[in-house]
């Protein structure tokens, strides 16, 4: 079985190597830091193949406008950067079109059709991580929003998915009794599910151990020894040259970065998210809820709950703005009732892997017969995972893809900066 070496040790590229690793393959997986610590353990942890649409969707660009400036909006561009993010923001608006985004949402549709049954199966494989199956529940404060949840649900039916169940505000309040009898309404999918995903995490490379893998942090990639159309070796800092038959980069919002150092030109940009961790809150949720007016998530764990949204382009960083942290909370004020600052709380901060077209990117790299990637998931890393990893080790062991990966290609971003 052939070697392979994993740049990036997120939730794609632990996936990734799982897969691997349990069809036989030598596998080495690097990170810079420490497995799952850059977008991977912090979100609210959402399995939702049924609201997986590309970010790219007509009429973003007018909500954008109003947002992007405003630094407690959902969406803030930081005025500094938007000189290196003029080129990436005009590819973007050009996919914010209908057709663009139904082929993208027919295409991972597709992809992540067996998403349940692949978290299924890792579970009966043995890997511990906390999973709930309450479904996720749009909350709404007007019928002009519900209209426009049922909308973004809707489409998904055509490719097989179940449809939403659309409740009144009693109904809802009868699920979530926390919530105020300002909101409107709810849709409820029932077939979706979250995890935690720091347990996730952990439990992947608890089972990839098991499997022979070498899961190595601290590990930075300086650069690609070639020979020919191949990639021979990787030069590192932390584990000096890594020779390889194939190599896979996973590296998330990194990933134009280390691309570069392969000669490849990916357009990922990091859209920076926030999330608040309740240790034992006041606050009591029976299921994954999205505050829709608000953009914010909440994921109900044991012993905790977890609030997520904002997008902050703003580069690869790690500062925390405060203001986008505020917002998360005031945006939560107006909906739950029972519902107090001040509890013994985490405040995260991880930046996702956004591409112009809202697609990931899967495939072989253009111009390179042995090195593939897997990254720019953006919010939808957790969901598409599994279904990545499969078709990735199909591709790089040489079976059978059942899934169009054209949609997907690296080299549909020939020429990109």
């Amino acid at each position: 079985m052939p070697n392979i070496a994993i740049v990036g040790a997120g939730i794609i590229g632990l996936w990734c190597a799982y897969e691997l690793g349990r069809r036989g393959a030598r596998v080495t997986v690097i990170d810079k830091g420490t497995p799952g610590d850059g977008c991977s353990s912090g979100n609210t942890g959402w399995i939702v193949p049924s609201f997986s649409g590309p970010i790219a969707a007509p009429g973003l660009v007018g909500t954008s406008l109003r947002w992007m400036l405003s630094r407690d909006s959902p969406l803030y561009i930081r005025p500094a950067a938007m000189p290196r993010l003029a080129g990436w923001l005009l590819r973007f608006r050009r996919h914010c079109n209908a057709r663009d985004y139904q082929r993208g949402l027919k295409a991972v549709a597709e992809l992540g059709r067996p998403t349940m049954a692949l978290f299924d199966a890792l579970r009966a494989d043995g890997v511990p991580f906390e999973m709930h199956h309450q479904g996720v529940l749009f909350v709404v404060l007007t019928r002009r929003t519900m209209d426009h949840v049922r909308a973004d649900l809707d489409r998904m039916q055509p490719y097989g998915y179940a449809p939403p169940n659309v409740l009144s505000g009693d109904e809802v309040r009868d699920l979530e009794p926390t919530l105020r009898t300002e909101v409107a309404g709810g849709v409820l999918v029932e077939e979706e599910r979250h995890v935690r995903p720091e347990t996730l995490v952990a439990g992947l490379v608890r089972r990839l151990d098991e499997l022979g893998v070498t899961v190595r942090a601290g590990v930075e990639v300086t650069g690609a020894r070639r020979r020919g159309r191949a990639v021979v070796a990787l030069s590192t800092a932390g584990m000096g040259e890594i020779e390889a038959d194939h190599f896979l980069l996973a590296a998330g919002a990194w990933s134009g970065e280390v691309g570069r150092r392969f000669g490849l030109r990916l357009p990922v940009q990091a859209g920076k998210g926030y999330s608040i961790t309740l240790h034992d809150p006041a606050l009591a949720l029976h299921r994954a809820l999205y505050l829709d007016e608000a953009k914010v998530a909440c994921s109900a764990f044991q012993g905790g709950l977890r609030l997520a949204g904002t997008m902050e382009l703003s580069g690869v960083n790690d500062t925390v703005d405060t203001r986008r942290i505020d917002a998360i909370r005031r945006g939560a004020d107006r909906y739950f009732t029972r519902w107090h600052h001040g509890e013994r709380e985490t405040v995260w901060m991880g930046m996702r892997p956004l591409t112009p077209d809202g697609l990931p990117v899967i495939g072989p790299a253009p111009g390179c017969e042995n090195l593939f990637v897997a990254t720019g998931h953006a919010m939808l890393g957790v969901t598409l995972a599994p279904a990545t990893a499969r078709v990735l080790a199909d591709l790089i062991l040489g079976q059978e893809v059942g899934v169009d990966l054209a949609p997907f290609a690296p080299g549909r971003f020939a020429g990109a900066g």
